[in-house]
């Protein structure tokens, strides 16, 4: 049985088909565990996943940007609240029920981050070269950092009224496929 055959035996097919994606972004997820395991011996880590702090910030005043959440202040500077350290933080003059949710979740978007690298490096005729390692690095902060923060899931919740039309919408969706000649 070749490779691809026994690949898909076990494994989904579109997970097959990508598996050199997935084999490239390996080094970074052990990578991401090691940082992970650093940060929380001691404080001063931080700056292993400060990449990726940048990135969710970003991500956050960028949305902030696009769905008129006005962002006002990005702040990248550690500090200590309480016994925890927030590591950034974005503020935003007019977050409302419609904004709210994408500017909150934003963070999300940075996991595509190591999908479109991954993809790029590993076109047709890759083979591993130095800047690979260097990439690894880069990538490793994102898979720390792309989960939004509590505080970021309380803000998402201010767009209620999405899940109301998200199922209003899956609604008439489900009764229209039930109509007879639609």
């Amino acid at each position: 049985m070749d490779l691809p055959a026994a690949c898909a035996s076990i494994a989904p097919v579109f997970l097959c088909a990508h598996a050199d994606i997935l084999v490239y972004l390996l080094p970074s997820l052990a990578l991401a565990f090691l940082f992970w395991m650093l940060s929380s011996a001691h404080p001063g880590f931080f700056v292993l996943t400060a990449v990726g702090t940048l990135c969710h910030e970003l991500a956050h005043f960028g949305v902030g940007l696009l769905t008129n959440a006005e962002p006002i202040g990005l702040n990248l500077i550690p500090r200590r609240k309480g016994k925890v350290w927030e590591l950034g933080s974005v503020t935003f003059a007019n977050l409302r029920w419609y904004n709210a949710a994408p500017a909150a979740l934003a963070p999300l978007l940075v996991l595509l981050l190591p999908l479109v690298v991954a993809a790029w490096r590993t076109r047709p005729g890759w083979h591993f070269a130095p800047l690979d390692l260097l990439l690894a690095v880069f990538l490793a902060p994102q898979y720390l950092s792309f989960w939004p923060s509590p505080v970021d899931w309380k803000l998402a919740a201010r767009s209620w009224p999405w899940l109301v039309v998200a199922g209003l919408s899956l609604a008439g969706w489900t009764w229209r496929a039930h109509l007879p000649g639609l």
